[in-house]
Formats: structure tokens, C-alpha cells, sequence
């Protein structure tokens, strides 16, 4: 029987045993396999976060294209990325993994290939923890300005920022069956809340935009002249916001069936949240009152709340969309954890003994938390100092996450006939879609490292390039050091590999 393209796997392919599975590929099974299908979708579902991302991001999109950008962007932007989403899935189907990407393309290219990839995931999910939890703590600001006139100073703005690390650790620290419980609650929080949000920028404001204005206005604040140059530019609101759907691979050691359910999480995760966000992106544009004053507004969104409602009901909604950035806070926690966990365990990492122990009450690598929260809150100390230095920092997130996304699923199609798939598969459809989202990554990793805004200036430089430079200097100088330390096993089994599996459980 042919292959048939993606969701359904075929009966007799279909993994049964996945703790056997995790053997042939080289694990030992350690952590606690209490995911389920809704649960994996809900994680990477809850790391997108569209009340996160679009929220946070509004503000850009205003200068950089305006509605017009925003909403065809959004559409355009969300295609290409389910490509890489299904390309991805394909890949994770076959290698269901805690240590995922860079598992990949260890087995596809070879041990550097694998070096590479690993690191620039890492440090961009070690980056996604830092932005999600640092915006939230600025979300939570302006809604204690508006409540009690909090003066949100950045040192303030650290405190709060701080106590959301150590809430998020904590709530992993309980075992993956409460992370799953939360990003399932973060599913509904989130569909509800775009639902609430837009209804009441719906109904409540006596005046709305044109649906002229919002399909087709045009608006270039970023100083550049050319059009298409600053259209470009406006795509990044939306793939800054498509990222963190490898949440679902990071979490294929805690999920039932794996090699189907893992895949599924990925593509779901991304459809939904494409369907979900241009429904908000469009509530907000349509509800704008004042464009100038929006756009000159500490937190765009905000303003638009108390411009079509008023104060109360803004204060209301600002809640709502903090609820959803702690919910994806956590869930970026949970993946950057397993990926610390799965890297130390191929001794990758300095201190690799330590970051790949596991508790043997919740089956939850501890330390890898303390680990993961801990480099997020350094990353983010630069922004007591400066807004500049911040973002310089924490564009390791989307310039490291995302061509680690396209390096698997260039090396599965370098590969041909030799690529083994898992029982989720994409058929006679695999290679066409595997290049369209090859180059789409190779496009927008060049649009991530371009000037954003005109003239050029210390505090308005893009450092993304310089921070993906930064990376990889990093990482060459480690592979010098730990290239003999650093290895995946063939196939569990040895008396040597499980002494030094059993020596990482405490």
C-alpha cells in the first residue's frame, strides 16, 4: 500500500512499545511517560502563545508595514511556517526524542552536524524563557500602573521578572503530569481569552476601523524608503511569534506514543495558533482609536484597551493576557529543561553529571531546571542597565531556535532513500515540502540579522547577526574542549552505557 500524507499513522507501522523504541535509538527510559495526546499539543500550543507574541509585539508591527503587514503578513508567514512544522514533525516522528533537533541531526549529518544544532537550540530556548518571562513582567507593570500607578522602573521590573523564574521552576519541580494539567488549562485560557478580547473590541467601542484601513493600510515609521524592504522587515511579528513548536519534540520521552502523538503536537500547535491569531490581530486593528497615540504607547495593546473600553475593562484584559504569557512562561521552562537534561546526557554540556540527574520521586530533571531558569535570569540582567543590550541578548532566541528547525530536515532530505521515516509520515509529499521550508528559514534568518529602523545607531542596531556570531564562537570554542566527552549512543545496552545512565538518577 502507498504511503498516505501526514496525520493518520498506518496500523502496522505504529510503535507500540516506546520505551523500546527509546532503547533502539540509545536511552534508557528515565522520565515519567504521563503525556498525553492533548497534553503534547497543549505545550507547544502554550510556547507559541499568540496572547504572548502578537501582544508583545504589536507595537513593531504598527511601525514596521502597519495593519496591512500585520494581517497579510500573518497569513502568509503562518503557511510557510506549517511547512517547516510538518517537515519538522516528520523528522521528530522518526527520532522521538528528549533531546530532539540536535538527536536529528546527530543521526542524519553526524556528530558536528549534531554539536550545532544542539547549542543553537539550546541558547534559543534559554533566550525564549528570558523574553516570555521579562514581558510578562512588563505586561504586569503597566497593570499595576493602571491600578495603583506602579512606577515599573527597571530594577522593579527585574523583581517581578525574577519571581515569575522562580514560580515557573517550582511548578516543574512537581513532575510533567502538572505541566501537562497547565498547558492543557493554557489551551482553553488562551482560545477563551482571543475569544473574550476580540468580542469586546467587537461590540463595546462605538467606532472601528475600515476594513479598507485594516487590509490595506500601509504605514513606514522605520525611517527606510523602500516598501518591500519594510514589508519584509513586518513579517518578523509573525515568525517571531511562530517559534517553540520543537516544545512538543523536547517532550517525546514524558509522551504516550510518541512517534505519532509528538508529530501531531507540532502541526496542531501551529494551525491553531495561525487560525487564532489573525482573529486577534484583527480585533485589535479594527478596535484602534487613536493610531498615533497607540503607537507612541509604553504597551500598544493596552492602550487600545482603554482607548474601545475604558480603564476597568482594560485592566480586566491585560489580566487575561498575562495569565496566557505565565502559562507559556512555564511551558518554555518544561521544554528548555528537557533539552538541558538530553544535551547533558550525551555530555555536551560543562558539568554534564550534574544537569542530567533525574529525581526518582516526580522523574523530573531537577537540576536542569534550577539550570534553565538560572541562565535566563543572566541573560536578562543587561536590561537594568539597557533596552538595547536586553535585546541584543535575547535575539539568541529566534536567531538560534530557528535555523536549528531547518538543519534536520535539510540533512533528512540530503539523506534521500536512506531516511528511515517513524510512523508519521508526509509521503510523496516529504520532499517538496521539506525545501519549501528549508529556504523559508533561510530567508528569514537573513531578515532577523537586518536593520529594523533608520538611522543606524548603538540603541538601534539589530544584533541579532552579532548574537548568532556569539553562538557559534561559543560553541566551536566548547567542541575543542568536549568533542571526546560528547557523543549519542548507537543502542542501549552496554554494561557501560547503563552504569553511566544509572549514575544520572538520584
Amino acid at each position: 500500500m502507498p504511503r498516505t500524507p501526514w496525520s493518520r499513522p498506518d496500523p502496522v507501522e505504529r510503535q507500540d512499545d516506546e520505551e523500546q523504541r527509546l532503547r533502539e535509538l540509545g536511552y534508557q527510559p528515565v522520565l515519567a511517560r504521563r503525556m498525553g495526546d492533548f497534553g503534547n499539543f497543549a505545550i507547544s500550543f502554550s510556547v507559541i502563545s499568540i496572547l504572548s507574541g502578537c501582544m508583545t509585539l504589536y507595537g513593531f508591527g504598527l511601525n514596521t508595514g502597519g495593519p496591512a503587514v500585520m494581517l497579510w503578513g500573518w497569513a502568509g508567514v503562518g503557511l510557510f511556517v506549517l511547512c517547516v512544522g510538518l517537515a519538522l514533525a516528520e523528522v521528530t516522528s522518526a527520532y522521538p526524542t528528549s533531546g530532539a533537533l540536535y538527536y536529528m541531526a546527530d543521526r542524519l549529518g553526524g556528530r558536528k552536524w549534531g554539536w550545532y544544532t544542539g547549542w543553537l537550540n539550546l541558547l534559543g530556548l534559554l533566550g525564549a524563557i528570558a523574553g516570555i518571562d521579562y514581558g510578562a513582567a512588563l505586561f504586569i507593570g503597566a497593570l499595576l500602573d493602571l491600578q495603583w500607578g506602579f512606577d515599573a522602573t527597571p530594577e522593579k521590573t527585574f523583581v517581578i521578572f525574577v519571581c515569575l523564574l522562580l514560580l515557573h521552576a517550582v511548578l516543574n519541580l512537581f513532575g510533567v503530569r502538572l505541566v501537562s494539567l497547565l498547558n492543557s488549562i493554557s489551551v482553553w485560557w488562551h482560545l477563551a481569552g482571543v475569544a473574550v478580547i476580540v468580542t469586546a473590541l467587537t461590540v463595546v467601542p462605538g467606532h472601528h476601523q475600515s476594513p479598507e484601513f485594516v487590509l490595506t493600510e500601509f504605514v513606514n515609521d522605520t525611517g527606510w524608503s523602500n516598501p518591500l524592504y519594510v514589508a519584509a522587515i513586518g513579517l518578523l511579528l509573525a515568525q517571531y511569534t511562530f517559534s517553540g513548536y520543537d516544545a512538543s519534540a523536547h517532550l517525546s520521552e514524558e509522551t504516550s506514543r510518541a512517534s505519532v502523538t509528538a508529530a501531531r503536537g507540532i502541526v496542531r500547535a501551529i494551525w491553531v495558533s495561525w487560525i487564532a491569531g489573525f482573529v486577534l490581530l484583527a480585533g485589535l486593528t479594527f478596535a484602534i482609536q487613536d493610531y498615533a497615540r497607540t503607537q507612541g504607547a509604553e504597551v500598544p495593546p493596552a492602550q487600545i484597551f482603554i482607548d474601545a473600553l475604558g480603564v476597568g475593562s482594560a485592566k480586566a484584559l491585560l489580566l487575561v493576557v498575562i495569565g496566557a504569557q505565565l502559562f507559556c512562561g512555564n511551558a518554555e521552562v518544561a521544554a528548555a529543561s528537557r533539552m538541558v537534561f538530553a544535551f547533558s546526557r550525551d555530555g555536551a554540556l560543562p558539568g554534564s553529571g550534574l544537569w542530567r540527574t533525574v529525581s526518582t520521586r516526580t522523574q523530573t530533571p531537577v537540576a536542569a531546571v534550577w539550570l534553565s531558569v538560572g541562565v535566563a535570569c543572566l541573560l536578562a540582567v543587561p536590561s537594568l542597565y539597557s533596552k538595547t543590550a536586553y535585546g541584543a541578548v535575547t535575539a539568541i532566541n529566534v536567531i538560534g531556535i530557528t535555523p536549528a528547525y531547518a538543519i534536520p530536515i535539510f540533512l533528512r532530505l540530503r539523506a534521500g532513500d536512506a531516511f528511515q521515516p517513524g510512523p508519521w509520515h508526509l509521503g510523496r509529499w516529504s520532499r517538496p515540502i521539506g525545501w519549501v521550508a528549508v529556504v523559508w528559514v533561510a530567508v528569514v534568518t537573513v531578515l532577523f540579522c537586518l536593520p529594523q529602523s533608520r538611522p543606524v545607531t548603538v540603541d538601534s542596531m539589530n544584533y541579532a547577526s552579532i548574537a548568532l556570531a556569539v553562538v557559534l564562537v561559543l560553541a566551536t570554542v566548547w567542541w575543542f574542549v568536549a568533542r571526546r566527552s560528547y557523543g549519542t549512543p548507537s543502542s542501549y545496552g552496554t554494561a557501560r552505557e547503563q552504569a553511566e545512565i544509572a549514575e544520572g538518577i538520584v
